[in-house]
């Protein structure tokens, strides 16, 4: 890792602490709530900005794989448990220690947490791969149309069934606790324990992106994304390559949607809404599809800005406007040295015509 990446890192380190200080300093500890969130939110823009900015791949269907983790986890950590096997069966887990009872919520069984997360990331890469095969064969809008049809089902699959709570959702997940320290949960006393855990995933997502875009599958994505004919003429794997980022993304978006309803005790369908993956989307174009750091940035503002109410009720319009306007006037993303010149020259022609 070269010294320019590593200042990087070190900023975003002393930004996450400033962060923290600042708001126990200001009495405004609560705000850490948001920007806990904000972080698992940001874990699924990262992972959608590997896929789009160098994979080429415009997913409108990422919210249901956030939507997926965060599910699988509530079914397993909550009292739906007895829901899925028999006495027998639970009796025989219970023993074994795959199956722990939970005092937080009644002390209902469920599934031991570290268990869970593997059944979750389990389940999203078997998921991911059985509909990146046959959807990654597309290229442009009916990609992003066959992505769009997949969010629609599992939406309506979360929405209509019994077992996942139909529109109610599932409430009183049991906390996920790390090594017996603190628990990512409501538990407003490891309100900043969490807020660090958080942030510490986010930091490990950036770090594993880094490495994989400055790596020989980086080139390789690169070269996908400015050609699939000539990288495939050049001996690249296409398809591979497709479906290994495909297959990453969505792992960061079940990772995002786990500890959230750990953190937020629950989940609804809402989560898995079509509007979901496209706030998803416009992110990652606002904070420029090739753009880690920007993505990073603007994941963090608009997501933050959007769970403090700040858009009110015009949440979803103001991501669609968003989107329209980066790709009308900023296609490349906002950090980018040709839309600081394009601004320039605007701020420029607005204070002539008042000069005169």
């Amino acid at each position: 890792m070269n010294i320019g990446r590593r200042i990087h890192l070190l900023a975003l380190c002393i930004f996450i602490i400033a962060i923290q200080l600042l708001a126990e300093m200001s009495g405004s500890r609560y705000i850490l709530t948001q920007l806990t969130m904000t972080g698992y939110y940001t874990l699924v823009v990262l992972g959608l900005c590997l896929l789009m900015g160098y994979a080429g791949q415009v997913s409108l269907g990422h919210a249901a794989f956030f939507a997926l983790g965060g599910y699988l986890t509530a079914l397993f950590s909550s009292s739906h448990l007895d829901q899925l096997f028999t006495h027998e069966n639970i009796s025989i887990l219970r023993k074994a220690g795959i199956i722990t009872h939970h005092p937080e919520i009644n002390n209902a069984l469920c599934l031991a947490p570290i268990v869970s997360l593997g059944i979750v990331l389990f389940f999203t890469l078997i998921l991911a791969l059985i509909i990146g095969i046959p959807l990654l064969r597309l290229k442009g809008h009916y990609l992003s149309m066959a992505t769009l049809g997949f969010g629609i089902i599992v939406h309506r699959i979360f929405l209509g069934t019994k077992i996942f709570g139909e529109a109610d959702g599932i409430a009183n997940v049991a906390p996920f606790r790390i090594f017996g320290f603190f628990a990512v949960g409501g538990d407003a006393s490891h309100r900043i324990a969490n807020f660090y855990f958080a942030w510490f995933l986010v930091l490990c997502a950036i770090i594993i992106l880094r490495n994989i875009i400055n790596s020989r599958v980086g080139r390789a994505l690169r070269a996908i994304h400015d050609s699939e004919e000539a990288a495939s003429a050049m001996g690249v794997d296409v398809g591979k390559y497709k479906l290994i980022v495909f297959a990453i993304s969505a792992l960061f978006a079940a990772i995002g949607g786990f500890f959230m309803t750990h953190y937020n005790t629950g989940i609804g369908p809402s989560e898995a809404g079509i509007m979901k993956s496209v706030r998803y989307v416009a992110i990652v174009a606002v904070g420029g599809m090739a753009n880690l750091w920007g993505c990073l940035i603007m994941g963090t503002v608009l997501n933050f800005f959007s769970l403090r109410g700040f858009f009110g009720s015009y949440d979803d319009a103001v991501f669609g406007a968003l989107l329209i306007g980066i790709m009308i006037w900023a296609p490349d993303g906002l950090f980018t040295k040709e839309f600081s010149h394009k601004f320039r020259h605007f701020v420029e022609k607005i204070r002539c015509q008042f000069s005169k």
